[in-house]
C-alpha cells in the first residue's frame, strides 16, 4: 500500500508538470508569460513548452476586436442644458505586454477616457450644435483618445454616439419654446398679411383717385373744347344759340314730365321770349 501510493503521487506530479509545461494557446489570444514574477515571453497562438514551477502563465489577451459599451450620461452643453449620451467603442490590442503591463485594466480605462473626452467635447457646443453634429463629435471623439490608447497599446478602430437626447425635463422644455415659436411666425405672418393688405388696399385707393382726377381733367377739358367749339360757330349771333337752350328746354321739361314724382308742370306761353331773357341774363 505505501509503494502504491507513491506511484500515485508520482503520477499526479508528472501530469501536473506536464500540465504546467506544455501549453497549447488558442487562435486569437496571446498569453504573458512571467519566470519568477518578471516578464519573459508573449506566446502566440499554437503549441508552446514552459519550465515548470518557473514559469507561468500571468495574463490571456484577446487579440480580436473588442467591443466596450460606454455607459449612458449627463453632459451640460455650453448653453448650460442636460443632455444624455452613450457611445460604443470599437478597440484592437496590438502590443499585448504594453495593454498588461502599461494599465491596470485597460478595458475599463479606455471607457472612462471615452466618457471623459465626450463629456469635453459636447460641453464646448450648444444643445442646438450638439444634437445635430454626430458625426463631428464622433470623428472628434476618436482623434482625442486615439494618441492616449496608443501608448497602452490599444488601437481605437472607432467610436459610434449610440444616443445623444435631451433630459425629459429639457425635452418639456424644447417643446414649449418650439410651440411658442411657431406661435409666433405665427402671429408675424397674419401681421405680414394684414400690412400687404393694406398697402394694397390704399395703392387701391391712390390710383382709383388719381384716374377720378385724370377723368375729370379730361371731362374738363372735353367740355370745355366743346363750348369753345359752340360759341366759334355762333358768333355774335343769338338765334342758334337761343335754339339750343330751347331744345335742352324742352328736353329738361320731357324729362320732368317723365318722372314719377312730377304731378303738374307749368310752361311758360312765349318760350322764345323766356329763352332771350335768360341770355340777357346770363349776358
Amino acid at each position: 500500500m505505501p509503494g502504491l501510493i507513491v506511484v500515485v503521487a508520482l503520477l499526479v506530479f508528472l501530469v501536473v508538470t506536464l500540465a504546467k509545461g506544455v501549453r497549447i494557446v488558442p487562435q486569437g489570444e496571446e498569453w504573458i508569460v512571467e519566470r519568477l514574477g518578471k516578464y519573459l515571453v508573449t506566446l502566440t497562438p499554437g503549441l508552446s513548452v514552459l519550465i515548470p514551477y518557473f514559469d507561468r502563465v500571468a495574463y490571456k489577451v484577446t487579440t480580436k476586436d473588442i467591443i466596450l459599451d460606454v455607459q449612458e450620461q449627463e453632459v451640460i452643453t455650453r448653453d448650460n442644458a442636460v443632455i444624455l449620451t452613450n457611445a460604443i467603442a470599437f478597440i484592437k490590442v496590438t502590443d499585448p505586454v504594453r495593454a498588461v503591463y502599461g494599465i491596470t485594466n485597460f478595458q475599463e480605462a479606455i471607457r472612462n477616457l471615452v466618457m471623459t473626452t465626450l463629456r469635453s467635447i459636447v460641453g464646448e457646443m450648444e444643445l442646438d450644435e450638439a444634437l445635430s453634429s454626430r458625426d463631428r463629435i464622433k470623428a472628434r471623439l476618436r482623434e482625442s483618445i486615439s494618441d492616449e490608447a496608443l501608448d497602452w497599446g490599444i488601437s481605437i478602430k472607432t467610436v459610434e454616439i449610440q444616443d445623444i437626447k435631451p433630459t425629459e425635463s429639457m425635452q418639456r422644455a424644447m417643446e414649449l419654446q418650439a410651440a411658442a415659436e411657431r406661435e409666433r411666425k405665427a402671429v408675424v405672418t397674419r401681421a405680414e398679411g394684414s400690412k400687404q393688405a393694406a398697402i394694397l388696399e390704399a395703392e387701391a385707393r391712390l390710383e382709383s383717385s388719381k384716374r377720378d382726377a385724370n377723368a375729370q381733367v379730361a371731362l374738363a377739358t372735353s367740355s370745355a373744347e366743346s363750348i369753345r367749339r359752340v360759341a366759334d360757330a355762333i358768333g355774335e349771333q343769338s338765334t342758334p344759340m337761343m335754339f339750343i337752350l330751347g331744345e335742352k328746354y324742352i328736353h329738361a321739361m320731357e324729362k320732368l314730365a317723365a318722372s314719377d314724382n312730377a304731378k303738374m308742370i307749368v310752361l311758360p306761353a312765349d318760350l322764345q321770349e323766356v329763352v332771350k331773357r335768360f341770355v340777357g341774363m346770363r349776358g
